[in-house]
């Protein structure tokens, strides 16, 4: 039996969780990634009883730190990875001028620098083999200015552009790149975008993390570069297309601000 081997960033809980267990029900053995000690322990417990097949390794890392990449590479970079999920991230709300500069350095290394770094160390060894797939999470977000969540809007776009153009590199290698932008979804990032966890609590169009994670993992499997789960979410990613970038950014701040009231 060929043996394949799935790397996830953000893995202890929301969609890293379950694109986890959509990994190792298709018999993956599972490089779980994330911050969280206890829960990414409980995790591979878990996994290591449901489904003994497969071979779960985790590693504790604060992925947004400098040179995260790297370390974790090191520790991996004897493994054929099959699939490079990167998934971790979290928001920040308020305006730019009064957030907090460490805090947003942190979301830009994860989701730029991290994102970017880990997937130039894992790519080549996919091209070589013709074979691999890679998932980054991006967000409904990446599709337009996001007034009151700057940065986060500002790193998810960069995820879905620097998803693209390398999906289009890639093409003919065997190695695909997709990109999953889901809406408002039920997981624990709502409780991380700010210190009062009620100041931005999105209840309309939220989704289950279960479902984002299956239309997701369902895409990557395809090749698909662009993945918007969702009817309604793919009518919104489609409305700065036929409105002003600034109708745009204005309607964005008016619903932030609904939902900080």
């Amino acid at each position: 039996m060929i043996t394949k081997t799935a790397l996830v960033t953000g893995a202890a809980s929301g969609l890293g969780y379950e694109l986890a267990f959509l990994l190792i029900k298709d018999d993956y053995n599972l490089v779980l990634v994330d911050i969280d000690a206890p829960k990414l322990k409980e995790v591979k417990q878990f996994f290591n009883k449901a489904y003994k097949k497969s071979t779960v390794n985790i590693l504790v890392k604060d992925l947004s730190q400098p040179d995260v990449a790297q370390e974790i590479y090191n520790e991996v970079k004897h493994l054929a990875i099959d699939v490079l999920v990167n998934n971790a991230g979290f928001g920040l709300f308020g305006t730019f001028a009064n957030t907090d500069w460490k805090r947003e350095s942190e979301m830009l290394h994860l989701h730029v620098l991290t994102t970017t770094h880990l997937t130039k160390l894992i790519l080549p060894a996919m091209i070589s083999r013709k074979s691999g797939k890679i998932l980054n999470i991006s967000s409904l977000a990446a599709f337009q200015p996001g007034p009151m969540m700057s940065m986060y809007y500002a790193s998810k776009s960069y995820i879905l552009s620097f998803s693209e153009a390398i999906a289009n590199e890639l093409k003919g290698t065997g190695v695909t790149v997709t990109a999953l932008c889901p809406g408002p979804t039920k997981t624990l990032f709502q409780e991380t975008v700010s210190n009062d966890c009620s100041e931005n609590k999105i209840s309309f169009n939220m989704a289950c993390p279960m479902d984002v994670a299956l239309y997701g993992y369902n895409a990557m499997r395809k090749g698909k570069t662009v993945a918007i789960p969702g009817a309604f979410n793919k009518f919104l990613s489609t409305i700065p297309r036929f409105i002003s970038r600034n109708m745009a950014t204005r309607i964005v701040r008016n619903i932030q601000e609904k939902n900080r009231a």
